[in-house]
């Protein structure tokens, strides 16, 4: 793909992304100020999913979704809305957000193939949607099925930007990850304005910080691929990843995708919690809207999130409740609005979704009997640790008896929790005693490190098996214990920056050698990919996610190429083969549905093996039995046939001579479409 047509690309999903981001703005600016145009990034995003969500649930072309944002931009132009003097005043939101997004996009650059992990399955769900915009999606590796098995709105809004944009869905794959990591700093950029004078930059550092584990790999000298993954098996048995290397990886997975909505509810509940009071009450309207729509979003993509963000919202709400029920009424709209209301709206919103949900969830909650290793849990929270002891000292100093509240973990074997309790108690204390003066990021870390307590005692069954028992609680709550945590802990230490001998300091600086340095940090952040692009030992620069296969399978993609040419919904017969292989390129590749892809995917959403086993056995006479295959084609409504290398790696292929017809032959490749008997 020419460099030329990917570099359109990226215009047309930029100019999509500030089309509707710019339509949102000024209708939120009577209510948030100056906080809108950050606002406006995720909830233009958040909105435009929704509007597509429902105009697929009835079969109307999704594209529609873009004409309301559209009015409202002639309006606004047409009212004046859009001088030079309101869009300069905001330049350093969109400089976060490009920053952010260049950083990531070079990564992407680099290392950009759909090729390994779960990225088939990510592509998979993309290219489906893309295919067919239809509610529920449907399962491109299971023929008959809808994903309504899985969090699939994750998927749903990139696919929507895709579509909005006309970027095709192999490069949607390595331009949607650095979107969520450019919103995602753009919501914590905003959480540091709210709460610091200076430095409010540093909330958008736990974004692309390293955790403990890959510093102490990276001295022990090993290479980067090593540090990397390394540093998120750190806790036996669990996965602790973090959004750094979340980002650098390349899943465009729910637990990735879902990290920008993350950051945008803490920015909006942050901005709740300062700001109430001074908020009218039409803004207060708004502001439980937009709640609403973030936290109505996250079961879609990815419901681990709903899990604790729930509780969260509701905790907040209550937090400001108290805080002014005393206080002389402002109007109709109070505190117990957002309590009650905002959560009631959320549901609302998204209730088709949640009525339409077939997961299997999960199936109780278990007790941790083998906790953490201490020294393996400060290898993953220990530079947010540091920090939270560190504001904490003078409270313990005034009240060391409250020390006293890791003895029982401690007595019980549960070091790790030990660690995480003392500055949860003493932020728990600080909080009941500031009363109105509790400052949010106190709030903000008590609620990370409660998290990381939680899943030290506590652990959410599932089908992971007994070793593996608690992985995808630690894997999916550590993302939100780090970003609480970590953005609460950085608002910390800038509050300690800020004090006066240290700002004195610094302000000894001068301005145009602080101007010098915040350039050289960004281009030392712009530098570093291509840095660490010298531990891969042959890059491919390239947005295309599948031109590995070109590489690596050139008969496969010629005739994957052929496929994506074809229009409308089919199916297609590829071989089965193992989870995180090679096996249902096609259908990941095409957004066809397959007759099956990998099948432990297939097993964990639908928890009934038996009609993947028959699936499994059906194809094999498919392939392999001449007077069943036609028969068994119709049986799953196959408009075509498959046969690559690995089909005939997988089977004895032997085909019936009626039946089907020949439609390509190229490259290795033989494709059939079935015309029946």
């Amino acid at each position: 793909m020419a460099i030329e047509f990917q570099a359109l690309a990226i215009i047309m999903w930029l100019a999509v992304i500030k089309l509707v981001q710019l339509a949102v703005w000024p209708l939120l600016r009577p209510h948030f100020g100056r906080f809108a145009y950050p606002v406006s990034f995720s909830a233009s995003v958040l909105g435009l999913a929704l509007l597509a969500w429902y105009l697929g649930t009835v079969h109307l072309p999704i594209q529609l979704a873009l004409l309301p944002f559209a009015v409202l931009i002639a309006w606004h132009a047409h009212l004046g809305k859009y001088s030079r003097a309101t869009l300069s005043e905001n330049w350093r939101w969109d400089a976060v957000f490009i920053v952010l997004f260049v950083f990531l996009l070079e990564c992407r650059y680099i290392n950009p193939s759909a090729s390994f992990a779960e990225k088939f399955m990510d592509h998979g769900f993309i290219a489906s949607i893309m295919r067919e915009p239809v509610v529920p999606p449907l399962d491109p590796w299971y023929a008959g099925g809808q994903l309504n098995v899985y969090y699939y709105y994750g998927s749903w809004i990139m696919g929507v930007l895709g579509l909005s944009s006309g970027v095709a869905s192999r490069l949607v794959f390595n331009l949607g990850l650095p979107t969520v990591l450019a919103l995602a700093g753009v919501n914590l950029y905003m959480v540091g304005h709210l709460l610091l004078d200076r430095f409010r930059w540093l909330p958008i550092v736990p974004l692309i910080l390293p955790n403990p584990a890959s510093i102490q790999l990276f001295i022990l000298g090993n290479p980067l691929s090593k540090v990397a993954w390394d540093s998120t098996r750190v806790i036996t048995d669990t996965i602790n990843e973090y959004p750094l290397f979340s980002f650098t990886w390349g899943d465009l997975h729910a637990h990735v995708i879902g990290i920008f909505n993350q950051a945008f509810l803490i920015a909006l509940l942050v901005f709740a919690l300062t700001c109430w009071s001074r908020l009218s009450e039409r803004a207060r309207i708004v502001l439980i809207g937009i709640i609403s729509l973030s936290l109505g979003a996250m079961p879609g993509i990815n419901s681990w999130d709903v899990l604790l963000y729930g509780p969260i919202t509701v905790l907040v709400a209550l937090v400001v409740w108290l805080e002014h029920r005393h206080a002389p009424p402002g109007g109709r709209v109070s505190a117990l609005h957002l309590l009650v209301v905002g959560p009631v709206l959320a549901i609302a919103l998204y209730a088709p979704y949640y009525l339409s949900l077939a997961s299997q969830g999960i199936k109780g909650v278990g007790l941790v009997a083998a906790p953490s290793d201490p020294v393996q849990f400060l290898l993953v929270h220990g530079f947010f640790l540091v920090i939270a002891y560190t504001a904490c000292a003078g409270d313990l100093r005034r009240r060391p008896y409250l020390v006293a509240a890791a003895l029982p973990f401690l007595l019980l074997g549960y070091v790790a929790a030990a660690l995480a309790v003392i500055p949860l108690v003493v932020l728990a204390v600080r909080l009941i005693e500031q009363g109105t003066d509790r400052r949010p990021e106190d709030l903000l870390v008590l609620l990370g490190l409660a998290i990381a307590l939680f899943c030290e005692l506590v652990y959410l069954k599932d089908n992971m098996g007994d070793q593996y028992f608690r992985m995808n609680t630690v894997f999916k709550f550590y993302i939100a214990a780090w970003l609480l945590a970590g953005t609460g802990t950085f608002v910390m230490l800038g509050r300690t920056l800020n004090r006066e001998g240290i700002r004195a300091r610094l302000s000894s600086v001068p301005s145009r050698g602080r101007q010098a340095a915040a350039f050289a940090a960004v281009l030392i952040l712009l530098a570093s990919p291509f840095v660490a692009a010298g531990s891969f030992s042959h890059p491919h620069y390239t947005l295309d996610g599948l031109a590995f296969l070109d590489r690596e399978h050139p008969g496969d993609a010629e005739a994957i190429r052929y496929l994506q040419s074809v229009p409308g919904t089919h199916v297609i017969a590829e071989a089965k083969g193992d989870d995180y292989s090679y096996a249902a390129r096609v259908s990941s590749f095409t957004g066809m549905q397959a007759v099956v892809g990998w099948t432990f995917h297939q097993f964990m959403w639908r928890n009934d093996y038996g009609p993947i086993q028959e699936r499994i056995a059906d194809l094999q006479a498919i392939y392999e039995d001449p007077s069943r295959s036609v028969g068994l084609l119709q049986k799953y409504g196959v408009d075509y046939l498959y046969v690559g290398e690995f089909e005939r790696q997988s089977y004895r292929v032997s085909l019936p001579t009626t039946g089907i017809e020949p439609v390509y032959d190229r490259g290795g490749v033989q494709i059939y479409r079935v015309t029946g008997a």
